[in-house]
C-alpha cells in the first residue's frame, strides 16, 4: 500500500514537474524570443514571482516521492526510482543555481534596462531551463517504466 502512494505521488508531482517545464521550454521561451524585450521582462519578472510556490512544491514532492519509493523498495526498483529521485533533484538544483539568479537580473533590467551582452544572459536561462525540462523528463520516464513494468522479485519490500 505504501509502496502504490509513493508510486502515485512520484508520477503526479514529477509528471507536473515536466509538464510545467515542457509547456515553458516548447511555448514560453518561443513566446519570449517574439516578444519586445520589455514585455519580456516584465512577462518574464511576474511569470517567476507566480512560479516560485508551485514549482518548488513540485520539484520538493518529486525528489522526496521519488526518493521514498527508492527507500520502500529493494533491487532494480531501488535503483530506478533513487536515479529518478536524484534527476528531480538535478531539476530543482539547476533552478536554484542556474536560473534563478539570472531570473534577478531579469527583474532588476524590468525596473532599469537590460546591459548589452543580455541576449547572452538570456541565451544561458534557456539553457538551463532546456537542462532542468531534460532531468524533470527522464525522472518521469524512468518512474513511468518502474510502474508500468511493475515489480520483480525481489524490488518490493523492505529492505
Amino acid at each position: 500500500m505504501r509502496v502504490r502512494m509513493a508510486q502515485g505521488v512520484a508520477l503526479l508531482s514529477t509528471g507536473l514537474l515536466t509538464g510545467a517545464f515542457g509547456y515553458g521550454a516548447a511555448n514560453l521561451v518561443p513566446t519570449f524570443r517574439a516578444v519586445p524585450l520589455d514585455m519580456r521582462l516584465d512577462f518574464h519578472t511576474r511569470l517567476m514571482t507566480m512560479n516560485g510556490i508551485t514549482m518548488q512544491t513540485a520539484m520538493a514532492l518529486s525528489i522526496l516521492s521519488s526518493l521514498t519509493l527508492a527507500a520502500l523498495t529493494r533491487g532494480r526498483a531501488r535503483l530506478v526510482a533513487g536515479v529518478a529521485g536524484l534527476l528531480a533533484l538535478a531539476s530543482f538544483l539547476i533552478t536554484r543555481f542556474g536560473n534563478v539568479p539570472i531570473n534577478g537580473r531579469i527583474k532588476q533590467w524590468a525596473a532599469t534596462s537590460a546591459p548589452a551582452d543580455h541576449a547572452e544572459i538570456l541565451h544561458r536561462w534557456e539553457l538551463f531551463n532546456l537542462a532542468r525540462t531534460f532531468t524533470a523528463l527522464v525522472a518521469f520516464v524512468l518512474l513511468i517504466a518502474l510502474v508500468v513494468n511493475g515489480p520483480r522479485a525481489g524490488d518490493a519490500g523492505r529492505p
